[in-house]
């Protein structure tokens, strides 16, 4: 049991990690759509030279940076939801509190693997076609890549949320002292 525990602390801390280093990533793609937008503006207006491929790549990194934050989101416990019922409990009855968010969790984990497993079969068809989006002449780029994002934020919130839901998980945001 206590080698399990080992491990298990030692595979949360990788997890750990490499959510906040895609959050941070998230955050640096943040800052490149914003630079992009403030090109294409500037671009346009006073050089009528518009960067052809911005509304794509906005699109692009959109949804990139909801991912590759997502799981950092989920690792501190900051998701959006409405847990007034499960604070009243809490109060109330600490121990069933704490085994139905524990339930939630592997919902939660069981949903996020269901992602994960539905988008490997469109990331290995996107890599294997190199299928694209964008206008072809104007801009295109692959599909593959926030493919592979997507199934890999799901991997990692899947098993974030295993790990909340075995009770490896720090003290989270709003829940009860």
């Amino acid at each position: 049991m206590t080698a399990f525990l080992r491990a298990g602390t030692s595979i949360k801390s990788i997890a750990d990690v490499i959510s906040m280093a895609a959050n941070t990533i998230g955050t640096i793609c943040v800052m490149i759509m914003v630079a992009i937008v403030n090109y294409d503006i500037f671009a346009r207006s006073l050089f009528n030279k518009p960067f052809l491929g911005a509304v794509e790549v906005v699109q692009f990194l959109m949804v990139a940076v909801v991912f590759l934050q997502l799981p950092d989101v989920v690792r501190v416990g900051r998701l959006t939801r409405s847990d007034g019922f499960l604070l009243l409990v809490d109060r109330r009855h600490p121990k069933i509190g704490s085994m139905q968010r524990r339930v939630i969790d592997l919902v939660s984990a069981i949903f996020m693997v269901l992602v994960a497993i539905a988008m490997w079969p469109e990331f290995v068809e996107m890599w294997a076609t190199n299928d694209y989006f964008g206008v072809p002449g104007v801009f295109t780029a692959p599909w593959w890549p926030i493919k592979l994002i997507i199934f890999s934020s799901a991997s990692l919130c899947g098993l974030l949320f295993v790990f909340k839901a075995l009770g490896f998980a720090s003290k989270r945001h709003g829940d009860p002292s």
